[in-house]
């Protein structure tokens, strides 16, 4: 009897708290864990009560009410955030009902082994519904968008080629500008890939997964939708998956392009994509230990991967010339990435990805080692059959420094990979002028290339049999180069000494042409003239006839020379004009007598003029002159 009254006791209090539980769980603005601790209470007193009535042979009556109660909530929910709160309500009611009939024994009743299938049933049900929604949500809430450095990327100059310069011999350098904008253009620019309203939505699922025990169905479905998010982002940066063999088989416009790409696509991806993807998983996942860090290596890896496995194909070679600029690009890239990929990817289970990156970033800068030796070998060995024509600044000479113009934008990488390569310097140019910039290993290979490349020049002059368009050749070659130095950085790798000394070399070129030139046509003019001697020495009428068709035959050879440049085409002119023109004046004075004679062809000023139609690349004749 006394059992029976204290059975009923029992039953009054926990009817009485049940009632205080049903108030508070009706009051509004409680927080998730607060509503949580409150249904959870709220499960754990009907499960009291149906215990004590099983007993007393009355079964899980409130249990299989409030489970009825929460099946119609889970079944009826059409995806109404306004209702999501309620629905949450359900699933933890379910949750802590197959808790509590979980710890109960099933096997002496029926009804409670029911009840636990039902809840387990719903609880199913209820996850697939929210595995639905959060599929729903990420999908319809992401956020596209194209990071405002995308429509204004920064044009360098670069070189580019069709083909190797060894195999374009004398034919002009075609010449693009592409080089991108460098990463720190880029910098840390984080984003919302998935509207800002929708985290709490999301870590609310999350919440509710993990705690049901369906953490992995969460992240599988997690992991999909935002993996498939980066392979479209991918293709729009225009991100291909090629293979080894794809790459090698490659013509290099082709490759060149896609490796300016690369460049570009890396710096997007990893610190503005990635790095937003990373914070993302942070804000859905972060209390969940390390289920964040594994659904970011889920969701990246094989972008990264792709990505990685291009830079290895180009890292393979062959390293030809032309792939250094491109090769240094993609080396600088990687090296500006190395601190945020180690941030990305610090934990263990990415250390592979952390430890690849290192790898080819090595393997680039040994792939920019080999392409730069090739280029100083090319240099070296680049041979001519055929003089080139009109002795204008020859198409190597225009690649080369094209191409070096553009390394001072590399040079802290240069100085640090060619710091070990040996260089051979002959002759050093700055004597006790020596400073760092100009005794660096980068100013060291410049300095050694031009030396060949001045060497060629050379053996390529020899091909010339006229004297004088040898120097015309090597006046003009290495006044482009002197002109090219000075025009752009590459003036602090060598120095003012080097351009003083090299001014001198092209003037003395200019001296060597005047006399193999003009010497023999003004040595009429002179009184001890060729035929001086008192037996032989030549008429007036003579002097003027030799002077002239000696004139005439330099008129009509060189006025289809070339000197590209314009103030070096108006010096040589000048200087010619002061030599030729004062000594036939002087010539036609000492004559005052004859200079109506019909033997005097060419007036001073006729002269002076005719000079002005020399090196413009077109032969002329005194018949076509457009000064006679």
């Amino acid at each position: 009897m006394d059992g029976c009254q204290s059975t009923e006791g029992d039953l009054h209090v926990v009817a009485a708290a049940h009632h205080i539980v049903k108030a508070l769980g009706a009051t509004k603005n409680l927080t998730d864990d607060l509503r949580k601790i409150l249904i959870d209470l709220d499960t754990h007193l009907s499960m009291i009560t149906s215990n004590t009535d099983s007993k007393g042979g009355r079964g899980f009556v409130d249990v299989e009410e409030q489970l009825k109660q929460a099946e119609r909530k889970i079944l009826s929910w059409e995806s109404d955030p306004r209702e999501a709160s309620e629905y949450l309500e359900a699933v933890y009611e379910i949750q802590t009902l197959v808790g509590g009939l979980q710890r109960l024994s099933v096997h002496e009743n029926r009804k409670q082994k029911e009840l636990l299938h039902r809840a387990t049933s719903a609880l199913q049900t209820a996850m697939s519904r929210l595995e639905e929604e959060l599929i729903h949500i990420l999908v319809q809430h992401r956020q596209l968008f194209e990071p405002k450095h995308m429509s204004s990327r920064s044009t360098r100059r670069d070189v580019v080629y069709d083909e190797s310069f060894v195999s374009v011999e004398d034919e002009p350098a075609k010449e693009t500008s592409s080089r991108n904008c460098p990463s720190d253009e880029i910098g840390e620019y984080i984003v919302d890939l998935v509207r800002a309203d929708v985290i709490p939505d999301i870590k609310s699922i999350a919440k509710v997964m993990f705690t049901s025990n369906y953490g992995p169905e969460f992240c599988e479905a997690f992991i999909g939708v935002r993996k498939e998010a980066l392979e479209q982002y991918s293709a729009v940066l225009e991100t291909e998956e090629l293979g080894i063999e794809d790459v090698l088989k490659m013509e290099w416009t082709s490759m060149s392009s896609k490796m300016n790409k690369w460049t570009w696509s890396m710096k997007i991806i990893v610190q503005v994509y990635l790095a937003s993807e990373k914070r993302l998983c942070d804000l859905v996942l972060g209390d969940f230990g390390s289920v964040s860090s594994f659904c970011f290596l889920e969701i990246s890896k094989a972008t990264i991967l792709c990505l990685l496995n291009f830079g290895e194909a180009i890292a393979m070679g062959p390293h030809q010339p032309e792939k250094l600029l491109r090769l240094l690009d993609m080396y600088e890239t990687l090296a500006d990435l190395l601190r945020d990929i180690d941030t990305l990817f610090s934990e263990e289970a990415s250390s592979f990805v952390r430890l690849q990156f290192h790898v080819l970033l090595e393997r680039f800068g040994v792939s920019s080692i080999a392409a730069f030796e090739a280029f100083q070998v090319a240099i070296s060995s680049n041979g001519s059959l055929y003089p080139f024509p009109g002795g204008g600044v020859h198409p190597l000479n225009k690649y080369v420094m094209n191409y070096i113009s553009m390394l001072p934008e590399y040079c802290n990488t240069l100085n640090l990979l060619l710091k070990d390569q040996h260089v051979d310097v002959v002759d050093p140019d700055n004597g006790p002028n020596l400073s760092l910039s100009t005794s660096c290993p980068m100013a060291c290979h410049l300095q050694s290339i031009t030396s060949s490349l001045e060497s060629n020049l050379y053996r390529k002059s020899q091909l010339y049999k006229d004297e004088a368009l040898q120097h015309i050749f090597l006046m003009n070659n290495i006044h482009y180069l002197v002109q090219k130095v000075k025009g752009s950085e590459l003036r602090l790798f060598f120095g003012d000494e080097w351009i003083r000394k090299h001014n001198g070399k092209f003037q003395q070129h200019a001296n060597n042409y005047e006399r193999a030139t003009w010497s023999s046509v003004i040595c009429f003019l002179k009184d001890d003239n060729p035929g001086s001697s008192p037996v032989s020495k030549l008429t007036f009428k003579e002097q003027c006839r030799g002077f002239s068709i000696a004139f005439e035959e330099v008129y009509k050879t060189q006025t289809s020379w070339c000197i590209p440049d314009p103030q070096l085409r108006e010096d040589l002119r000048i200087s010619t004009s002061l030599t030729v023109v004062l000594a036939y004046r002087t010539f036609l004075g000492r004559n005052p007598a004859h200079i109506e004679d019909k033997c005097v062809k060419h007036t001073v000023e006729h002269v002076e003029k005719l000079l002005l139609d020399l090196f413009e690349g077109s032969p002329r004749s005194l018949r076509n002159s457009r000064r006679w």
